[in-house]
């Protein structure tokens, strides 16, 4: 059944994949297997945003209102907007770090993954932690 609650659990349940997923990508690159960095950093872009454009859209196709009554009976519109804060900005930041590691612009790609990182343990911290996945 899609419910707020259940979009919620999936999308938590995504963050963490892919949380494996990048942190498998990292120790890649420690080890100097700078192709499969790239190669896992390719499903790490297609995974983050079919789950980011797939269960948001369904999600305001079917039912545009359910997340606002979610949150509104939650009380967390506050920890909405701190996890979008960091996860908008980082989905943002996905192409741009993508096509700068597919093209070699190490410098500029080395400095805006510090920036990604941030973005990103933000979006996980308040995603995983904070984000309420079910009512009161």
């Amino acid at each position: 059944m899609l419910t707020a609650e259940n979009v919620i659990v999936t999308l938590k349940i995504a963050v963490a994949a892919v949380t494996l997923l990048l942190l498998t990508s990292l120790v890649a690159l420690w080890r100097g297997r700078y192709r499969l960095h790239g190669r896992i950093n390719i499903v790490f872009f297609v995974l983050t945003l079919s789950a980011l454009l797939g269960l948001e859209g369904i999600a305001r196709i079917f039912e545009p209102e359910m997340f606002n009554k979610f949150f509104e009976d939650t009380g967390a519109w506050t920890a909405l907007y701190v996890h979008l804060g960091f996860s908008v900005p980082s989905a943002l930041l996905l192409p741009v770090m993508l096509f700068t590691g597919l093209k070699h612009r190490r410098t500029v790609h080395i400095a805006l993954a510090v920036v990604f990182a941030v973005l990103w343990t933000g979006t996980f911290i308040t995603g995983i932690f904070f984000l309420p996945h079910r009512l009161p």
